[in-house]
């Protein structure tokens, strides 16, 4: 297949067009299960959406490596990352909420809102997460733009591809390369960052001192930046991803997807100067949709699992539209119902609100609004009460029954505090805590933003029991009444 650029112009109004000699690498009807990577170099656009897409790179990388780096007071003894995954500590901080191991469905939660998120947008607008925001595609864009800076745009890369090993080749081979590792290593470093302090972590790596993880994770992902931005490319998309294969579940016939409106523009063919428009269709064949496509694919052959409706094909189009004198919009965000609309003659239009869309941006709220709820009405104060399995209990020598449990009181403020445990749906009981005098009302004291556990055993005396399991609450006050947790157990004795 020919991937030269022959810069052929044809002169339009004054105007010059370029006609590329493109064939899409990925092509539905040439594509086996799996083939060996043909390159791709695509060329440089110009329009909204490439701005679009310069602007949401932009937003990602500066979110993705400066967050790290964001301070958030949280009073003395605690960190003060503002987004923090502190694994020896079992907590995750983000600025002002503290998830602790317990409370790991806010993170599901999160998960199910991204989710319906992403089915959302994607019923409204196709495949924009893809497109715009995805990591694959915008650390593929920053690789390909730094390809570009060194080695120059598409026609460029032809030919230095083409061309034989040189002193000035082997030079740009080695300053592209060289920024690829030094931005996949950045990414690693950047990755390692959110689950330590970001400074310190910093100055032990640059001195050797960190922990070896840090330094093999960094490895790993210096390694699959590299090799995934760099080399392998659209290749992720269309052999390693899933989501291309699924998201037509997503979509309807009103859902917006970059389209080619063959209604207008078949049949292509060139355009020579002077040719009257009422004659022939819009479409030139310059191919220009092809030479910038980061997918190597011609939108022209209808819709593709390797479109990732980046919508760079529209900014190409329309600056030859414009070029040419016709009206823009031959390759634009449609739906597949207006195309059948227009066939028939009927005006276009978009339908937001359906079933679907309706549902997700439903289910969106639902759920946002019970993690809101659970988050803004959570407990400071908790309490888990495990009974000894073995043995249940044991007879003590003045014939009353003890079972023996392990409280464990989680105190959730960030200052020392004092708590009570009673034991409520008992008959008269004796309470002794482990390291404490047996009958002493002291209390027991756990540390500020800790989990603390206790051994504590009951007695009581065999003839007031009821039955041999008795149901009971286990409740934890603390001194002064201002908090109060309660856990469900059971005090067990011989068969009645």
């Amino acid at each position: 297949m020919n991937l030269v650029e022959l810069a052929k112009a044809a002169e339009v109004g004054g105007d010059s067009v370029e006609r590329s000699d493109v064939a899409a690498v990925n092509r539905k009807e040439n594509r086996p299960l799996y083939k060996g990577r043909e390159p791709i170099y695509p060329k440089l656009a110009h329009g909204t959406f490439r701005r679009l897409k310069w602007a949401v790179m932009a937003i990602a990388l500066a979110v993705y490596y400066l967050t790290p780096w964001i301070r958030w007071d949280r009073g003395a003894n605690l960190p003060d990352q503002a987004v923090l995954i502190d694994f020896p500590a079992r907590r995750f901080y983000f600025f002002f909420i503290e998830i602790w191991p317990q409370e790991v469905y806010y993170l599901t939660g999160l998960l199910i809102l991204a989710s319906f998120g992403l089915f959302l947008i994607t019923a409204l607008a196709g495949r924009v997460w893809c497109g715009y925001a995805c990591p694959q595609t915008v650390w593929t864009d920053l690789f390909i733009m730094v390809e570009r800076l060194v080695e120059g745009d598409r026609a460029e890369r032809i030919r230095l591809d083409k061309a034989p090993m040189s002193a000035g080749k082997l030079a740009k081979r080695t300053a592209k390369h060289g920024i690829w590792l030094l931005i996949a290593m950045a990414t690693g470093g950047a990755w390692v960052f959110y689950f330590a302090d970001a400074p310190t972590l910093l100055r032990d790596l640059l001195t050797l001192q960190a922990l070896p993880v840090a330094y093999i994770t960094i490895g790993v992902l210096t390694f699959t930046t590299y090799a995934l931005g760099g080399l392998m490319r659209e290749q992720v998309c269309t052999y390693m991803c899933p989501w291309p294969r699924i998201q037509a579940a997503m979509q309807d016939e009103d859902s917006l997807i970059v389209s080619y409106k063959d209604d207008r523009g078949e049949p292509r063919m060139p355009f020579r100067k002077g040719q009257d428009w009422s004659t022939r269709a819009d479409c030139i064949d310059c191919r220009q949709c092809v030479a910038v496509c980061p997918m190597g694919i011609d939108i022209r052959d209808g819709q593709q699992l390797e479109c990732i409706a980046c919508a760079l094909c529209i900014d190409a189009c329309d600056d030859v539209m414009v070029k040419i004198g016709r009206p823009k919009g031959l390759i634009a965000y449609d739906t597949l119902i207006n195309h059948d609309r227009r066939k028939r003659g009927e005006p276009t239009r978009v339908r937001w609100l359906r079933p679907r869309t309706v549902l997700y941006a439903a289910l969106i709220v639902l759920v946002g609004l019970v993690m809101l709820v659970a988050l803004t009405t959570r407990a400071t104060l908790d309490v888990n009460v495990q009974h000894d399995r073995n043995p249940l209990f044991v007879q003590l020598a003045d014939g009353s029954i003890r079972n023996g449990y392990t409280v464990k009181i989680l105190n959730k403020e960030h200052i020392d505090a004092r708590f009570d445990i009673s034991f409520k749906g008992l008959p008269p009981h004796t309470v002794s805590i482990v390291g404490q005098e047996p009958g002493a009302a002291d209390g027991v004291e756990v540390g500020s933003d800790r989990l603390a556990a206790f051994r504590v055993f009951v007695a009581v005396p065999a003839d007031a029991l009821a039955s041999d399991v008795t149901d009971i609450t286990v409740v934890v006050t603390e001194e002064g009444g201002r908090r109060v947790a309660r856990s469900s157990s059971i005090f067990r004795g011989p068969e009645k």
